[in-house]
């Protein structure tokens, strides 16, 4: 277990999850948000020292309802990717909870100074839950992802240690 809050626990991606994680990247309410890995990409990141892979287990009986990724353990310059998060069991607080808890993570146990990511702009769920839990956008890279459909832009968003712990005093 790495974390463990009223509602939810995180712990490491094992091996037999990768199925689980790969059809919650195929959901058709999921995929339109992500871009999905295969499963020899996800095996690899468990494997990589910079990358945190997590499963996000909460409910009655604690079963798995999402996973995270979180990447730049090693980055020198203190800053760590959120790569993704994807809820299965979605409006039951799941996502607000684990963003809570990848924060006092990256920014307590890490001691990273930002946290960063970056959102689709027509995730709109996301992107509310993100700015309500103090993110900030940085920017848009325009029309940088090509799908069937055309070209999609991102917002790039973070937060740094000071913000956070801002918020951690009110």
């Amino acid at each position: 277990m790495i974390l463990k809050s009223e509602i939810l626990t995180f712990r490491n991606t094992e091996l037999k999850d990768i199925d689980f994680v790969c059809s919650l990247e195929s959901n058709e309410e999921n995929a339109k948000f992500i871009i999905p890995w295969s499963k020899e990409k996800h095996e690899k990141a468990i494997e990589n020292t910079d990358i945190l892979h997590l499963i996000v287990e909460g409910g009655k009986g604690n079963h798995p309802v999402g996973y995270m990724i979180i990447a730049g353990l090693e980055n020198p310059d203190l800053s760590i990717e959120l790569v993704r998060i994807t809820i299965r069991d979605k409006g039951k607080g799941y996502g607000k909870e684990s963003i809570r808890l990848i924060k006092e993570l990256v920014f307590t146990k890490h001691n990273a100074n930002r946290l960063w990511l970056d959102v689709k702009v027509n995730n709109l769920r996301a992107f509310n839950l993100y700015k309500k839990q103090g993110f900030v956008v940085e920017g848009t890279l325009r029309e940088c992802i090509k799908n069937d459909k055309g070209f999609e832009s991102l917002y790039i968003m973070s937060i740094l240690k000071n913000e956070f712990e801002k918020s951690n005093q009110g």
